[in-house]
């Protein structure tokens, strides 16, 4: 740990980057933040916190800068990241104005999130961790075709035609989902596929049917992402040079970003914060992220992130993805809740 005064100097050093951009010497350090030392003391323990590595002097005549260890030291001593009532207030107040649809919800959290932020916003569609059987329907449209209607977790849904050799009735189809629904409710990909239940042919061919549809599901790279404030990550002094932001827009391009940027050891509670050089990609070592599940565990998960310069409003930024994390769990949270009720009252009745 750092000493107290270390802390403020190193605080001071990274407010300042952030807010002007410019390296920060040690006398401004002194003015900004009325030290009671001199600032040869200052000086000293600058020159102390660049040898151990959380500054950095882009030359020896210039102030400083904060380093990824720099800001990863100032990330993790944040001690107030609430935001504002009022705030929170107006997010609340513009969620209760869309109509209660998830496309509206994800649409307005990620225009919210970069404009709060000034940087670039990621809010992903909720989705199951793993594809897992809700729900199967069959319908007869011919004597020899019939419409597979899939339902996964995760509000997915999934049709197919298929033709049978045999001529088969609806009632004998929706005899066929029952036994299928009832079997399988609930179980993922493999305990389906090493599943012993005893099935008729016909039953086998629709259960592999529903195996390929999940496999692809599975396999699906689709990144089904609202993205929003490439303005403003292209006005930070960083990247006045446009090729240093051409990596970032050719993965969002090819559907690749949030996966670039998700962190292999991510929790499915909490926000987590990747600084720098701390990204597992070279495309994004440019960049810190701050990015968060929301949603449903076991249900329906989704991701919330903002991808900026290094030199960001950390405490800022946290607090404002850490809302709108909670604040679209509540929603996905009670819309699945609806859902259950009025289908369990469906059955009842």
């Amino acid at each position: 740990m750092l000493s107290a005064r270390k802390q403020a100097i190193l605080k001071s050093i990274v407010e300042q980057y952030v807010t002007h951009a410019i390296p920060v010497p040690s006398q401004q350090v002194v003015k900004e933040y009325e030290l009671a030392v001199s600032s040869a003391t200052v000086r000293n323990e600058m020159a102390y916190l660049e040898h151990e590595g959380y500054i950095i002097r882009p030359h020896t005549s210039a102030g400083s800068v904060p380093s990824d260890k720099g800001y990863r030291y100032y990330v993790e001593t944040l001690d107030d990241m609430a935001m504002p009532t009022s705030e929170r207030v107006l997010i609340d107040h513009l969620f209760h104005q869309v109509e209660e649809e998830v496309e509206n919800w994800l649409g307005l959290a990620v225009t919210l999130l970069a404009q709060m932020t000034q940087n670039v916003a990621l809010v992903s569609m909720p989705k199951a961790s793993g594809s897992r059987f809700k729900h199967v329907e069959l319908v007869s449209l011919q004597d020899y075709l019939v419409l597979i209607v899939f339902v996964l977790y995760g509000a997915k849904v999934k049709q197919q035609l298929i033709t049978v050799e045999e001529r088969i009735d609806q009632t004998q189809l929706s005899a066929i989902a029952n036994k299928l629904n009832e079997i399988y409710f609930g179980l993922n990909y493999e305990r389906i596929s090493s599943s012993k239940a005893e099935l008729t042919q016909l039953e086998k061919s629709i259960r592999d049917c529903l195996l390929r549809m999940m496999h692809m599901e599975n396999q699906s790279n689709s990144e089904e992402a609202y993205l929003e404030g490439w303005h403003f990550l292209l006005h930070q002094p960083e990247f006045e040079q446009t090729s240093r932001v051409l990596a970032l827009m050719e993965l969002a391009e090819r559907r690749n970003l949030l996966r670039t940027i998700l962190p292999q050891k991510m929790p499915t509670c909490g926000v987590k914060v990747v600084i720098g050089r701390e990204n597992e990609a070279e495309a994004i070592r440019d960049y810190s992220i701050i990015i968060g599940h929301y949603g449903l565990p076991g249900e329906a998960m989704g991701t919330v992130g903002v991808v900026g310069p290094t030199r960001m409003e950390y405490g800022k930024n946290l607090s404002i993805v850490n809302y709108l994390v909670s604040v679209l769990s509540e929603l996905i949270s009670e819309l699945y809740g609806r859902k259950l009720t009025q289908r369990d009252n469906t059955e009842a009745g």
